[in-house]
């Protein structure tokens, strides 16, 4: 499973904020109401409850991480979420279970989830050629598809190797329009292999996958992945990590100098990334996403199915050792014990990780604002425990 990754004009959260934000009020009332009822009928047992704290507590202890925010799921419902740390450090600010944290790649499960919407209502052919709905990428020699791109099989670079010249991990610039903007650094870079010959993990793909999100529903990615992920899981509070809007409950970023002293992280605009690593969101809201996947309210089970099948190239010895068991947008893996789908995440000031047994309908959402944290071991430990399957 994929355990992490190592942009002007100003603009707003979302172009149909409008729209948002009257339909805000509505969800609210519904989602408390839902969560009053949820609460009755699935429980977390005190005896869990403390090992989970005591796992997160040595985890931050051992990590030297300033805020932690986890969220459980079981049996397709939330029964659990807490805040752990620090949100702020200067100001005091402890984290909630709402202090919304950069998600990185675990936005690229969201992206997928919307790509695969529009699969499911045949407006997205997956095998086509890209261009077919983002003319802006220029054709290469081989067609790439959607389908190779959510699979890290199109041949598009990650960042650029030579630290001195990769503009891109820490980019300052501000994209108004995100999509567009994030093609500029890669469209006319010839491809590492040819597609589907071999796994490379890209974020730079992962803005095309959004390309053709915009082009198959004539919309804006933000707005689509807001109408059709967003609204329907009632994540109400995530929002793209736009840093020139004023964002409540947004966690400040850290580090960890050479030396082990906690530090504000490097500057990043992530704007030019939203659908491989620019959302933000909560332990909560995540914790719903993972709801609402599990009952089949954003795809179709046998959609699901397709998004969590493992892609291989076509010449698997090839294959990167740890990423034969990527679908598409997802990990897939079994190191809890059972069968799980899930996606790490991370880049300046933040460290994550979500994770699924689907067949036991349990998850967990872990988010750190330290980068260079380990989400995935902290949530896997966290998972067995929820499972029964922690070693005693």
């Amino acid at each position: 499973m994929i355990r992490r990754e190592a942009a002007g004009e100003p603009t707003t959260q979302f172009p149909s904020k409008v729209k948002a934000q009257r339909f805000l009020t509505h969800v609210f009332i519904v989602s408390f109401c839902c969560a009053a009822v949820c609460a009755e009928d699935v429980k977390l047992s005190d005896a869990k409850r403390t090992a989970m704290e005591n796992v997160v507590s040595k985890f931050m202890a051992a990590s030297q991480a300033p805020g932690v925010a986890v969220a459980a799921v079981v049996n397709g419902e939330e029964v659990w979420s807490e805040g752990f740390g620090m949100a702020d450090l200067e100001n005091n600010v402890p984290v909630t279970p709402q202090t919304l944290f950069r998600l990185a790649s675990i936005s690229k499960p969201i992206t997928a989830t919307a790509a695969m919407h529009l699969w499911e209502h045949g407006k997205l052919d997956i095998d086509a050629p890209i261009q077919k709905y983002c003319p802006a990428f220029p054709e290469k020699k081989l067609p790439i598809s959607t389908r190779q791109l959510m699979a890290h099989l199109g041949g598009i670079r990650h960042y650029k190797t030579d630290p001195a010249q990769d503009l891109e991990t820490n980019n300052t610039k501000h994209f108004a329009d995100p999509i567009a903007g994030g093609l500029q650094f890669f469209a006319n870079e010839p491809l590492l292999d040819k597609p589907g010959i071999k796994f490379h993990y890209s974020t730079q793909g992962f803005s095309l996958v959004g390309c053709a999100i915009e082009g198959a529903s004539g919309e804006k990615y933000v707005d689509y992945v807001h109408d059709n992920v967003f609204v329907p899981s009632a994540m109400t509070s995530t929002v793209w990590d736009d840093r020139f809007a004023i964002v409540p409950h947004r966690t400040r970023f850290y580090s960890k100098s050479k030396s082990g002293v906690i530090e504000n992280s490097e500057f990043l605009d992530a704007s030019y990334k939203i659908p491989g690593g620019g959302w933000l969101s909560s332990a909560d809201d995540m914790a719903k996403f993972e709801m609402a996947i599990l009952a089949d309210k954003l795809v179709k089970r046998s959609t699901r199915d397709v998004m969590w099948t493992p892609q291989h190239g076509t010449v698997p010895e090839v294959e990167e050792e740890g990423h034969r068991g990527y679908a598409l947008g997802w990990g897939t893996g079994d190191s809890i014990g059972v069968p799980d789908v899930g996606h790490g995440g991370g880049q300046q000031g933040t460290s994550t990780f979500i994770m699924l047994a689907p067949g036991q309908r349990t998850g967990v959402v872990v988010l750190i604002n330290l980068d260079g944290a380990d989400s995935s071991g902290l949530a896997t430990d966290l998972m067995k425990i929820l499972l029964g399957t922690a070693s005693k």
